[in-house]
């Protein structure tokens, strides 16, 4: 799980709680919703940032994964902010980002 500290334009601030599999979902929603930007028909037309793929590994090396995609995943969400409006923020990045009720019971580990 990772902790993300969000801060909007109005100056309020949040911390979210997100599992890896919550930033490859919305990889996957904008890939579909902005094919174009994504480089599926032009990959040097594409602006949505890469984000690494899912791994395969032990429970034991859980905590090694994590610490290892935090710079990537803190990259992602600075560009994906970065991105023109029509992209940034639409539905599903606004909504990636809103506090949800378990944000406010956030995990003990």
């Amino acid at each position: 799980v990772y902790i993300i500290k969000v801060t909007w334009s109005s100056g309020g601030t949040e911390v979210i709680y997100r599992r890896y599999s919550k930033f490859f979902d919305l990889q996957m929603q904008m890939l579909d919703k902005f094919p174009m930007e994504g480089g599926q028909k032009d990959p040097k037309q594409r602006i949505i940032p890469f984000l690494p793929g899912k791994i395969l590994f032990r429970r034991s090396h859980i905590r090694d994964v994590a610490v290892k995609r935090l710079i990537p995943i803190d990259e992602y969400c600075k560009a994906l902010i970065q991105l023109p409006p029509y992209i940034s923020q639409c539905e599903e990045v606004l909504q990636f980002f809103e506090t949800r009720p378990d944000d406010l019971t956030p995990p003990k580990e």
